[in-house]
């Protein structure tokens, strides 16, 4: 399963998903938005706002399934823990 996750490095939500998935030994890409600039960032911006309808963070993309926030009950569901 490909995970991706989309945050922000000062948002306390995207470093509790973060940490979440790395205690479950979970392999993801992460993608820290405001660390990025240019085209970059405003490419990273875009994929989030369609995948998410809009600018929250954390976005976590496990294949084609999305979870906007911390949701541990969500996330486990997708991922299977």
């Amino acid at each position: 399963m490909n995970v991706h996750l989309y945050a922000l490095s000062t948002c306390p939500y995207c470093r509790m998903t973060k940490r979440y998935l790395e205690e479950h030994d979970v392999s993801f890409e992460l993608t820290e938005v405001d660390q990025l600039e240019g085209d970059e960032r405003q490419q990273a911006v875009d994929d989030v706002k369609r995948l998410s309808g809009g600018t929250s963070f954390p976005v976590l993309v496990a294949d084609e399934q999305v979870v906007v926030g911390f949701n541990k009950t969500r996330i486990g569901e997708i991922l299977g823990f």
